[in-house]
């Protein structure tokens, strides 16, 4: 495979998981009550109240999880928007913001995890990191190679979406 076929299909992979996560959080506000999520719950509740949980725990966890699934769509929308702006502008420090949101968030979101002994949310967390973090670098360190020099950037025009030209 090529290097810009690589590229391309590193690309697709992030849309696929960014899109992966739009439909995620689509559906979390609609299911978060369904028996599917039952054992789910009952590792949650088991990591907070050995003794049994009170009833309202799952009720504040459907909640929780309602919550939580537009807050993954979005995110997942920025993303999307972020892997398109670096596609097409081959701005190598894209895919670096992207790596280092990623790195900012995994260890604090593991930590909270293991803090509560809840270790499908570490193995989760690891998993994106693993699914994400290697491809984005990849992109970081390609695009960097053919990026344009400071000096190449101070003669270039700046990057503009609007259409219309503009004058002093």
């Amino acid at each position: 495979m090529n290097n810009n076929a690589a590229r391309i299909w590193t690309i697709r992979w992030l849309y696929a998981v960014a899109a992966g996560h739009v439909l995620v959080g689509a559906l979390l506000p609609w299911f978060p009550g369904d028996p599917l999520f039952g054992a789910y719950h009952g590792g949650i509740e088991a990591a907070f109240w050995q003794a049994g949980a009170p009833l309202e725990a799952r009720g504040l966890q459907v909640w929780w999880i309602s919550l939580f699934g537009p807050t993954v769509q979005l995110m997942a929308l920025f993303m999307i928007a972020l892997i398109h702006l670096a596609d097409r502008l081959r701005q190598p420090q894209v895919w670096l913001w992207l790596a280092a949101g990623l790195l900012v968030w995994a260890p604090q979101d593991i930590l909270v995890s293991l803090r509560a002994q809840v270790w499908p949310h570490v193995w989760i967390d690891l998993f994106a990191l693993l699914a994400l973090v290697p491809p984005l670098l990849y992109l970081w360190r390609r695009d960097a190679v053919g990026a344009p020099t400071l000096e190449d950037s101070k003669m270039a025009t700046p990057v503009s979406f609007d259409k219309r030209k503009r004058t002093l």
